[in-house]
């Protein structure tokens, strides 16, 4: 068992308490006394007793499971506790025949065939299956692979393998705005080119790239297409002929699911081949070997469902919040900025930079609302977002993002809340700020010469 002081520790690393702990990373030198001081952070973020939850706006992270979802899954968590996989008998039978339905639910919300639904853990078993499986399944003909710099990381860690195992990787730029350039789409595809991965809704800045558009280009030049659709899936509409995708992955908890079940799309005809990842008894079509877990596949077949009658009305609220949440934030603090393109993206995930303000520190002034930024802690350096230095953000800006997520479960409420307890800190935050002083005497921060002393 782990002790409380070093489960305290590790949950203040994750949290980030301020900008001098956060320095202070595991595996960095630190004196006893900001260890001490880091311990005193740590502990005054912990919950009292009748302290309320912080709100929460960080729907891109994960979703709460809608509670009809659960409805769905419980008889199948107690009663109806057969292996899908035995053919033998009733609860086989009984949990095979809800997999199966769960499959159609699945495959309707985006225009597939049941048969071509995968089930996995995750979209990132769903990415490292579709890179790594056609990349290695083609590989004695085909030894080039596409995808962009401002993918999910278990994109990009996959095509990192594959170059290890001596696959040519090309990571495309994207534009200021967060989209790919189509063009050069075309000019980067070879003869040996087997797939391109591109994410259809960025999970840090929202932008939507033109799925349909770098389908038709991968289709004409015979090439398979990818998609990270985690982010998208229940959210737009999507159909995979019309938009003609290869393989899709999805996340169950990314669409008020349950945590730990995903699906991989496959494509049938024309045939996509992938060599599996997994070894065992060949259940899903041989591709992904293990039992089914029927609760948490009913659970994201529920999940789909939802979605698709509830798509229309759920896009239209989101979209009327975060218009709601960006126009109070911009009419009242100047030099903010949106990330990503302003029309090509999903509505509810808002990616803001407040100049002259750490990210960080915002996010600790905002300790009652639950939100996430684009700058991370990585062993004593403080890097930004990779996606925000991709679509070429300023490093001062980078460090100033915050990601405001929302969902079919926020308020009006929580949204003018979290307005106006963003204007108060940023404010209070820029009257600290020597920088912000300075920009109001009109002095131009980037002619200035910094010297180290």
């Amino acid at each position: 068992m782990m002790s409380r002081s070093v489960t305290r520790k590790l949950l203040g690393s994750i949290r980030g308490v301020s900008t001098s702990a956060r320095l202070n990373c595991p595996g960095a030198p630190a004196s006893a006394p900001a260890a001490q001081r880091g311990r005193e952070l740590i502990k005054s973020r912990e919950l009292e007793k009748d302290e309320l939850r912080p709100l929460y706006m960080d729907f891109q992270a994960t979703t709460p499971m809608d509670p009809r979802v659960l409805d769905a899954m419980l008889p199948y968590q107690v009663n109806y506790y057969g292996n899908p996989h035995s053919r033998t008998h009733a609860y086989g039978w009984e949990s095979e025949t809800a997999m199966e339905k769960a499959r159609k639910q699945v495959a309707d919300l985006i225009g597939a065939d049941p048969r071509e639904i995968v089930f996995t853990s995750g979209a990132t078993e769903s990415n490292n299956m579709s890179i790594k499986g056609v990349a290695r399944f083609y590989k004695a003909r085909k030894k080039h692979v596409i995808t962009t710099q401002t993918e999910h990381k278990c994109v990009l860690d996959s095509c990192r393998v594959l170059e290890s195992e001596g696959f040519d990787v090309t990571y495309m730029p994207v534009k200021s705005n967060g989209l790919i350039d189509l063009q050069q789409l075309v000019e980067t595809i070879r003869p040996d080119t087997s797939l391109v991965s591109v994410m259809t809704v960025n999970n840090e800045i929202g932008v939507k790239q033109p799925i349909k558009e770098i389908g038709t280009i991968c289709r004409s030049k015979n090439v398979f297409f990818h998609t990270d659709a985690a982010q998208a899936v229940g959210k737009i509409p999507i159909n995979v002929s019309e938009l003609k995708v290869d393989l899709m992955s999805i996340s169950g908890h990314k669409i008020y699911g349950p945590k730990g079940v995903g699906a991989l799309f496959v494509r049938r005809r024309p045939r996509v081949r992938i060599e599996p990842l997994q070894s065992g008894g060949g259940q899903e079509r041989g591709l992904r070997s293990g039992t089914v877990p029927t609760p948490l596949a009913v659970g994201l077949g529920a999940a789909c469902e939802l979605a698709q009658q509830e798509m229309e009305y759920d896009h239209a609220r989101v979209s009327m919040l975060a218009t709601r949440l960006v126009q109070k934030i911009m009419t009242e603090i100047p030099d903010v900025v949106m990330n990503g393109d302003p029309d090509q993206r999903y509505p509810g995930c808002i990616n803001l930079s407040f100049a002259y303000v750490e990210g960080e520190s915002l996010l600790m002034a905002l300790k009652d609302v639950a939100l996430s930024s684009g700058s991370a802690c990585t062993s004593a350096s403080l890097e930004p977002s990779y996606v925000l230095r991709a679509i070429g953000t300023d490093e001062d800006l980078a460090h100033s993002s915050i990601r405001f997520g929302i969902g079919r479960f926020t308020t009006e409420e929580e949204v003018d809340y979290t307005a106006e307890k963003c204007i108060q800190q940023v404010r209070r935050l820029r009257e600290m700020s020597p920088l912000w002083e300075m920009v109001q005497e009109g002095i131009d921060l980037k002619s200035i010469k910094w010297t180290q002393h």
